[in-house]
């Protein structure tokens, strides 16, 4: 069978089986929904397992906590939510709200994010009663399809239809992409290529730009408690999570005394330039990102550079020589490595902060770490942001926790800065349509003229 032949064959099985979605209750979406998480949650060791195995990336511990805290979390996100027929009404505008499928999702996975992904997207689409059809990264393939392989038993023991969830178990770019084309929607969580390819798919599509967290300590706040905060997110599943911490933004007459405070926490503070120069030339050959360190430990990529770190360190800060364009680390990391500039004035902050996100990473998230709700405000109204952590560890709190109001989700939108269609958490509300019915209102009054411009 040609690749062209069986994604026919596969498009055609989401087609028929998303048919039959539409007939399917509130009760019993939810029911394959929630059967969805749980067992994720409940194979979460063997998968975590499976994943690093296979992908060479990321911590055994944090995968685990990443597959028990995401299924936890999106399944509360979603039970109660309606998503068949009318899920709303407004008296008042005498509007009546519909909800409909989508129809066949396309689901373009990450290898940093094997599991969850898969396992997120099919939750949504679910909800929503559409099909979907998840393209693995080749280096996660075997994992992907065993995550959705269990999803389908699950929902095969609650009489849900066939080919509900598929997986491509062989992916190639060239299937991929003729996948996004023959969807309904494509959802794309991945480099900036593949999200451009998804966009350029001639079908709506959702997908995510580049992470590069801008971290601002603001004066007087407690700095070991930030320290703490900041260090639990960078080195969480070995800095892999694109909305985990990379530059930490200091008061630069506090900057010894925040440095210190994440020493005494397990953050390694560098500022030998010759040394920073070795992790310079090691992380950003020709000025791009070595995938080779993507995911592996403070002490590997020491190694690499030919820099001694102590064991004990969770994670490495390096002092930073400017921002934006006049230092390539202000780049985004992808591994437990942050950069540290300071500021005079909170204002300054705002404009490191600016600089390096418009270097990479607009759009996505930045945090602030701050007793001061006036400069909190302030960081949220100035930075090209789509959202911001606000005193939590950023890595795992911008895509939703119990802890904040983020929808939970592993699809974070950039908005327009990030060339992305939504400036927010992916939700199952954007793999939905929704009819309006609008009813005559005999009963509105016009104001008059003067009313109305005054």
């Amino acid at each position: 069978m040609t690749e062209q032949t069986l994604l026919q064959k596969i498009v055609s099985q989401a087609q028929q089986s998303q048919k039959e979605m539409e007939k399917c209750s509130q009760v019993e979406v939810d029911q394959f929904v929630k059967a969805i998480g749980k067992v994720v949650f409940d194979n979460a060791e063997l998968l975590a397992q499976e994943a690093v195995e296979e992908t060479g990336m990321g911590v055994y511990e944090d995968k685990v906590a990443k597959n028990k805290g995401k299924s936890k979390m999106i399944w509360l996100s979603l039970k109660n939510k309606k998503s068949v027929g009318i899920i709303k009404e407004e008296k008042a505008k005498g509007l009546l709200y519909v909800a409909k499928p989508k129809g066949v999702i396309a689901a373009i996975t990450p290898t940093t994010n094997p599991v969850v992904t898969p396992m997120c997207n099919a939750m949504f689409a679910i909800k929503g009663r559409n099909s979907i059809i998840v393209a693995p990264h080749p280096r996660a393939k075997k994992c992907s399809a065993h995550t959705v392989k269990l999803m389908n038993e699950a929902l095969r023991k609650l009489g849900a239809p066939e080919h509900l969830i598929q997986v491509i178990e062989e992916p190639t770019m060239e299937l991929t992409q003729e996948l996004m084309r023959a969807a309904d929607v494509v959802v794309a969580t991945g480099g900036m290529g593949l999200v451009k390819a998804a966009y350029a798919s001639g079908k709506p599509a959702y997908g995510v730009g580049a992470g590069n967290v801008q971290v601002i300590v603001d004066r007087e706040y407690d700095y070991d408690q930030a320290a703490q905060d900041i260090i639990a997110g960078r080195k969480f599943d070995n800095g892999i999570i694109c909305s985990g911490e990379q530059c930490v933004i200091t008061p630069i007459e506090e900057h010894a005394a925040i440095m210190e405070a994440f020493s005494k926490h397990g953050g390694h503070y560098i500022n030998n330039p010759e040394e920073i120069e070795r992790f310079r030339q090691v992380m950003f050959p020709e000025g791009k990102i070595n995938t080779q360190l993507v995911g592996q430990s403070v002490q590997y990529i020491a190694n690499m550079a030919g820099v001694k770190v102590p064991d004990t360190a969770k994670i490495v800060i390096l002092q930073a020589i400017g921002k934006g364009k006049q230092d390539v680390l202000c780049k985004e990391k992808m591994f437990p490595y942050m950069v540290t500039l300071s500021y005079n004035t909170f204002e300054e902050a705002l404009e490191i902060a600016k600089t390096n996100l418009y270097y990479e990473g607009a759009g996505h998230t930045a945090a602030v770490h701050s007793q001061n709700t006036e400069h909190i405000k302030q960081a949220g109204k100035s930075l090209p942001i789509s959202r911001l952590v606000v005193n939590q560890p950023s890595s795992t709190g911008a895509g939703g926790s119990i802890y904040n109001g983020f929808n939970p989700t592993t699809t974070l939108g950039c908005g327009s800065w990030g060339n992305n269609s939504i400036s927010e958490n992916l939700s199952y509300k954007h793999l939905i349509n929704v009819s309006r019915i609008g009813f005559f209102n005999r009963e509105a009054v016009l104001p008059s003229e003067v009313a109305i411009w005054n």
